[in-house]
């Protein structure tokens, strides 16, 4: 299979058909800690968030590797993470490209493996950056795998519902961005039906990432008759929890306390006060169950598709107001209160008030005064001088006429701004700060001289802004030492409403700096295939972001179908 950039399935925790009863932390092979469930009893009731478990299958022993076992001579397998049901899971270093991935193993004769490879390269040919993707799906010296990314940067909603409920906008943002990415999974016909709070990782740029996508199901033979309810229902689930910080079934389950036994679905702002209203009618109209709907008795939402346009239908919450803390009271030091170096006088004792010294005296007192006071005449004498020798001269130059002044300004350019001068690049990489490279093999393409050559982005589903799904795409340019930069001129391979462009100074080559580290150098919008950039000012630097956030609906191509994409075909700096 052809490799991807990033991409991962989620790592597969113990489970069983025992009720669950202890719980344990490990590293996952995506980088996060992932609890280990004894028991998926939450996801296979009929209450669960989860589908049908198939039938028993023979007992099949799980391959016996070590860590320092090579795949296909590439992939070095570090640590052992799970085992379970004849397939086990691995951390492991891809040493053709230096960083560490993930590994699903099992043997080839396995009952699962022919779906797994499936399920595996369908996730894979999906390319939704919203999910954490496949890298690789291969059946080899009788042992399937599947290799995936890892994210040491992500974090488990499981670890952030231990520390409490989301506030609302993080849990608006939250069941926005997973409910949007599996309508569009289900339009591609793919399902997860294991969405779970250790299936869906935020980044450290805000992003919600789903991992996972129909491999865990197949990993563990999960089946449904209604896939589409089953996920919006998981849906509905992630959401009771991320407002009320409890499992809205009876079970306790991922590291939390079930509902009270017998009472049935209660709403979140029954379970925990302060719950955002719209928000929790949401989640009980996604968690329908024996007739329990939201309290305005809306329709239930069935598909993840209704859950969008349920999302989409209530007003924005906007991020909570930065608290501001008030500066203390002035205080006056006791410097300031003329007590410096001295001990600080009782409450009850006034301090004395020194009084000013008495003028100078006699005959010396008067020659110090008659010195100071014909100073100051002199001064004030040389003073009077130079203003009217300036008058004067002034006087004298305006009666005189201009033709040389004429002749000065037509002959000579030393009045006119300095023309901006061209700028080589002397390398590019492409800047990915989520770890998600677009096309890194063709940035060199930006700066070849070439028209019809380009780099270009992946396509996106919604648009023009590309948040909060990617927080931008780019590409980041060498100028070989540091430069006044103050202009650029980007030609862009599609037009329309509407390419945003950031330029950035920045200190070296490497994704791992935030662009809101950086200093910005110019910005613009344009709705043409170019768009020209100047700074207020010239900023020196040697490595210069090109940032796009914001990109038009273009039509299909050979490269993508019909979206929200961009291409770079040439790139120039002046300074």
């Amino acid at each position: 299979m052809a490799e991807r950039s990033t991409a991962a399935v989620d790592v597969a925790d113990n489970s069983g058909d025992n009720p669950l009863t202890a719980k344990a932390d490990k590293a996952t092979t995506d980088g996060v800690t992932e609890s280990i469930d004894t028991a998926d009893t939450a996801e296979m009731s009929t209450n669960g968030t989860g589908g049908e478990r198939k039938a028993t299958e023979p007992s099949i022993a799980t391959p016996e590797l070590h860590s320092g076992h090579k795949l296909a001579r590439r992939y070095r397998l570090e640590e052992c993470v799970t085992r379970l049901d004849g397939f086990s899971s691995w951390r492991a270093v891809d040493e053709k490209l230096r960083r560490a991935v993930g590994v699903h193993l099992l043997p080839a004769d396995h009952p699962r493996a022919r779906s797994v490879l499936a399920a595996a390269r369908s996730s894979a040919l999906l390319g939704d950056p919203r999910f954490v993707q496949v890298l690789d799906a291969v059946e080899e010296n009788d042992l399937v795998y599947v290799v995936h990314e890892w994210l040491p940067d992500a974090t488990e909603l499981t670890a952030l519902l231990a520390l409490g409920p989301l506030e609302a906008h993080d849990a608006y943002q939250m069941v926005t961005q997973v409910s949007q990415a599996m309508a569009a999974a289900h339009r591609e016909g793919l399902a997860h039906l294991r969405l779970t709070p250790s299936a869906v990782l935020r980044t450290s740029t805000g992003q919600y990432r789903i991992r996972g996508l129909a491999v865990a199901a197949a990993l563990r033979g999960i089946s449904s008759d209604t896939p589409q309810r089953t996920d919006t229902e998981a849906i509905g689930a992630l959401l009771y929890a991320a407002l009320t910080q409890r499992w809205p079934y009876e079970s306790d389950a991922y590291g939390l306390h079930g509902l009270p036994k017998g009472v049935g679905l209660i709403a979140p702002d029954q379970v925990r006060a302060g719950v955002h209203r719209g928000l929790a009618e949401l989640a009980m109209r996604a968690l329908v169950n024996d007739g329990a709907t939201a309290s305005r008795q809306e329709p239930p939402c069935t598909t993840p598709d209704e859950l969008v346009k349920a999302v989409g239908e209530m007003p924005r919450i906007r991020p909570p107001e930065p608290a501001f803390t008030a500066p203390p009271e002035y205080q006056r030091t006791t410097y300031q209160q003329g007590t410096y170096g001295r001990p600080a006088a009782g409450p009850a004792v006034t301090q004395p008030v020194v009084p000013p010294p008495p003028p100078l005296q006699g005959r010396t007192g008067k020659a110090l005064k008659w010195a100071v006071s014909a100073l100051l005449i002199a001064a004030l004498g040389l003073g009077s001088w130079q203003l009217a020798d300036t008058l004067l001269h002034r006087d004298k130059g305006s009666t005189e006429t201009g033709n040389t002044q004429t002749t000065d300004h037509s002959d000579g350019d030393g009045d006119k701004p300095k023309a901006p001068v061209p700028l080589k690049i002397q390398g590019a990489e492409e800047y990915a700060p989520d770890g998600t490279p677009q096309d890194a093999k063709d940035v060199d393409k930006t700066y070849d001289g070439d028209s019809s050559t380009f780099w270009r982005s992946r396509r996106f589903d919604d648009g023009p802004r590309l948040a909060p799904f990617k927080m931008g795409v780019g590409i980041v340019y060498d100028l070989g030492a540091e430069k006044d930069v103050s202009t650029a001129s980007i030609a862009l391979r599609f037009g329309g409403d509407h390419t945003t462009i950031k330029l950035y100074a920045t200190d070296s080559m490497s994704s791992s700096k935030q662009v809101d580290n950086m200093k910005l150098i110019a910005t613009t919008t344009t709705s043409s295939t170019t768009a020209n950039l100047t700074a207020k000012a010239a900023v020196k630097t040697r490595y210069v972001v090109l940032w796009i956030t914001d990109a038009p609906y273009a039509p299909g191509d050979g490269y993508s179908t019909p979206g929200y994409k961009q291409a770079i075909t040439d790139v120039k700096f002046a300074g």
